[in-house]
């Protein structure tokens, strides 16, 4: 990701630590921005929060000393990516590399991949 662009929300499951960070910025969650990449808190992590048991959700509040209220900010903000990504409502942008000539190809391709990348996370045991 380029820094100091909010990272792109269908593929919120390969963010790294400052994409996290400046999505955190993004949602109004800043504050805690410093304490996330502090515990290197990532997409995947992100991803695994929604199988934490109550005791690890309790133990992660306490290590990013988070209030309650912005932990289901959090939550809200990562169900409400979810489920545009699967219904497909993300837009989906031509990476830099890309030449402008494939745009509509790269975009048609790209969504298929991320809805199904998704479902395919959600199946998994």
């Amino acid at each position: 990701m380029s820094k100091g662009r909010p990272p792109e929300p269908l593929d919120f499951f390969i963010w790294t630590v400052e994409d996290v960070g400046l999505w955190l910025e993004e949602i109004n969650l800043g504050s805690y921005r410093q304490v996330f990449e502090d515990n290197g808190v990532n997409g995947e992590y992100l991803e695994s929060l929604s199988m934490f048991t109550t005791e690890q959700i309790l133990r992660f509040i306490r290590r990013c000393h988070m209030k309650w209220g912005d932990f289901i900010t959090l939550c809200k903000e990562l169900r409400r990516i979810k489920v545009a990504c699967l219904k497909g409502e993300q837009e989906v942008r031509r990476p830099w590399w890309a030449p402008s000539c494939l745009s509509v190809v790269f975009v048609k391709v790209a969504r298929r991949n991320r809805q199904s990348r998704v479902v395919s996370l959600k199946l998994e045991p």
